[in-house]
């Protein structure tokens, strides 16, 4: 099943739940789903899925920048990024982390448009310069 095939289906592997250490700091709280099981913050990324996403993106998935506290600076604090621009399309194939930059800049934007922007091309973001998780996402069409 490809990336776009399994995001769009709706699929959802919770079945493994791995012991990841903690990540990088993200801009967001610990919240409760209403039926009280515990998510990782206010997109409803659940806690496990969380420490997945953090022990794979440990730079921003676009810049390759190291984050860092939002006390040192908010560019390049940690946040969710959800490739497709759809918040309830929650995956390991559509979740990852990038920086506050980056993410602004995409906003709602189509990858493969935003790659084309005057943003990457200062910066020199490219279908060859990101993330393997987004390398995959650019090659199902996204």
């Amino acid at each position: 099943m490809s990336l776009a095939d399994t995001v769009f289906a709706g699929h959802h592997n919770n079945s493994r739940k791995p012991d990841v250490p903690d990540g990088p700091p993200l801009r967001s709280a610990l919240c409760v789903n209403k039926e009280g099981a515990s998510m990782a913050n206010s997109w409803n990324i659940p806690s496990w899925l969380e420490k997945e996403v953090r022990a794979r993106d440990k730079n921003c998935v676009y810049c390759g920048t190291a984050f860092t506290t939002a006390k040192i600076s908010k560019k390049t604090c940690a946040s969710w990024e959800h490739i497709i621009n759809d918040a309830k399309i929650i995956t390991r194939e559509n979740i990852a982390l990038c920086c506050c930059s980056c993410n602004a800049s995409k906003g709602q934007k189509k990858l493969s448009e935003w790659l084309l922007s005057k943003y990457c091309v200062d910066r020199q973001v490219t279908r060859e310069s990101v993330a393997p998780i987004i390398q995959q996402a650019l090659a199902c069409g996204l």
